[in-house]
């Protein structure tokens, strides 16, 4: 299972919420599950956020 939270941990060079976008598709290709544990700390983070997050996943 893939967590929001792991994701950001392991990669603090992501400055931006379309930065996390990339970077969750590209691991959604190794990962079955996803898990939104935390609110992205970005200020360009959008009020549908969790939608968004949810779509590149799948």
């Amino acid at each position: 299972m893939l967590y929001l939270s792991e994701i950001l941990i392991q990669n603090p060079q992501i400055e931006s919420f379309d930065q996390l976008l990339e970077t969750v598709e590209e691991r959604a290709k190794t990962e079955m599950f996803f898990r939104i544990d935390v609110k992205p700390p970005f200020p360009d983070t959008p009020e549908n956020w969790e939608d968004r997050l949810e779509a590149v996943f799948t």
